[in-house]
C-alpha cells in the first residue's frame, strides 16, 4: 500500500463518530452553580464541562464555603485549579488576554487532557479531563506527573471516582491519626455523594471499557487515541515502526554529538512523514496524529518543528480545531514551570 504503513484490521469496526455512546449524560442541575458562571467557564475554555465538574464543586462548598478550592488541600495536598479558579473568581481581577487552554498547562499536556487539580509540586501531580474532542464530554479523569514523564494514568470516569481513589491510596502512607481520621471522613463523603449523583467509583468504568475497544493506538503517554475509522478500515494506518523502535530514533536524534549525525538520524522521520502525506491523501489521518502526538510526548525542542507541521494539521483534518489552536499556542509557550497563566 503506498504511504509505508498499513492500515490496522479491527474486529470491531469503528463507526461515525468515536465518542458517541460514550459521552456522559447532562443530569438535571443539582450543583446549584448559576446558568452564568457555568456559561462563563464554558466560554473562556471553548469547551463543555461534565455534571461531575460542577457537583463536585458543590460538594467542595458543603465542606467549606470559604475557601472551596482548598479543601483537599490539608489532607490530601490537593488544591482544585484551572476551571475551578473560574468559578472561586480568582480571574475576575486578571488581565483579559489569559489563554485558558495554557492555564494549567504542564509540558507533556496533549490538547485532550484539561488540569483540574494539582498536587505534589515537586513531582508536577495533576488530574484532569481527557476527552478525544473538544466537542465531547470527557471520558475519563487521569493524571500525570510532569517531572517523570508523559504517562497519562486514567483513574475514573468523574472527578468523585479519581479523588476517591487518591484518597485511598494516600491513607496507607499516611502516619498521624488525625489525618487518617479526616482522609476515612473525606473517602466516605465522596463515596456517600457519588451513589447520591449516580456516578461510578470503578477505575475503570463501561464507558471507558467501551473507549478502549475504539483505541487504535496506545501512543508513547498510554491513554491512547482515538480516530474514526470506517467499515473499509479508512481513518488509521500503523506507523511503519513500533513505540520501541520510534524511541530509539528520537534517542538517537537528541543525543546525536553533532549536528550533521543528528540530521542523518532524522531521515527514518521524515520518512515517515512522507508516508503520513500518502495517508492523509487516502484519508487515513490518524497516522500523523500519532506521531505528532509521540514526537510531542518525548519532549525534545528538536521535535517541536516538526510537532507543528504534523498536529494542527491532523486534528483539522479530524475536525478537532481547538486541540489545533491549543497544541499551537502550547508549542510556541512550552513551559516546564510557571504555567499558572494567573499569575503570570
Amino acid at each position: 500500500m503506498a504511504g509505508g504503513g498499513k492500515r490496522r484490521t479491527r474486529d470491531e469496526q469503528q463507526n461515525g463518530d468515536p465518542g458517541k455512546g460514550d459521552v456522559k449524560k447532562r443530569r438535571s442541575d443539582p450543583s446549584d452553580v448559576p446558568v452564568s458562571l457555568r456559561q462563563e467557564v464554558e466560554s473562556l475554555y471553548k469547551l463543555t464541562m461534565p455534571e461531575d465538574f460542577y457537583t463536585f464543586w458543590t460538594f467542595c462548598i458543603e465542606i467549606d464555603p470559604k475557601a472551596p478550592s482548598d479543601v483537599l488541600k490539608n489532607s490530601l495536598g490537593l488544591q482544585l485549579v484551572g476551571p475551578y479558579d473560574i468559578l472561586s473568581g480568582k480571574h475576575s481581577s486578571k488581565k483579559t488576554d489569559v489563554n485558558y487552554n495554557l492555564h494549567w498547562r504542564f509540558f507533556y499536556d496533549p490538547p485532550e487532557f484539561q488540569t483540574i487539580i494539582i498536587g505534589d509540586s515537586r513531582t508536577q501531580f495533576h488530574m484532569g479531563y481527557y476527552r478525544d474532542s473538544p466537542e465531547e464530554m470527557p471520558i475519563f479523569v487521569c493524571t500525570n506527573e510532569a517531572i517523570k514523564g508523559c504517562s497519562i494514568t486514567p483513574t475514573g470516569d468523574n472527578v468523585f471516582s479519581a479523588v476517591r481513589l487518591f484518597a485511598t491510596k494516600r491513607l496507607k502512607e499516611i502516619a498521624d491519626k488525625k489525618t487518617v481520621a479526616t482522609v476515612k471522613d473525606l473517602i466516605e463523603k465522596l463515596t456517600e455523594a457519588a451513589n447520591k449523583l449516580g456516578y461510578s467509583l470503578e477505575q475503570k468504568s463501561n464507558s471507558m471499557k467501551r473507549r478502549d475497544k475504539k483505541v487504535v493506538t496506545k501512543s508513547f503517554h498510554g491513554a491512547g487515541l482515538v480516530v474514526p475509522v470506517d467499515k473499509n478500515d479508512v481513518g488509521y494506518r500503523e506507523l511503519p515502526e513500533t513505540d520501541g523502535n520510534l524511541k530509539k530514533m528520537c534517542k538517537a536524534i537528541v543525543e546525536a554529538p553533532t549536528d550533521d549525525v543528528r540530521m542523518k538520524a532524522f531521515a527514518p522521520i521524515q520518512e515517515m512523514m512522507t508516508f503520513i502525506q500518502f495517508a492523509n491523501d487516502e484519508c487515513d489521518y490518524g497516522m500523523g496524529y500519532e506521531l505528532g502526538i509521540d514526537l510531542f510526548c518525548y519532549g525534545s525542542h528538536y521535535f517541536h518543528k516538526v510537532a507543528r507541521q504534523l498536529l494542527p494539521l491532523a486534528y483539522r483534518l479530524l475536525k478537532r480545531d481547538l486541540f489545533a489552536e491549543i497544541i499551537e499556542s502550547h508549542l510556541a509557550n512550552r513551559r516546564k514551570e510557571d504555567v499558572n497563566q494567573l499569575d503570570a
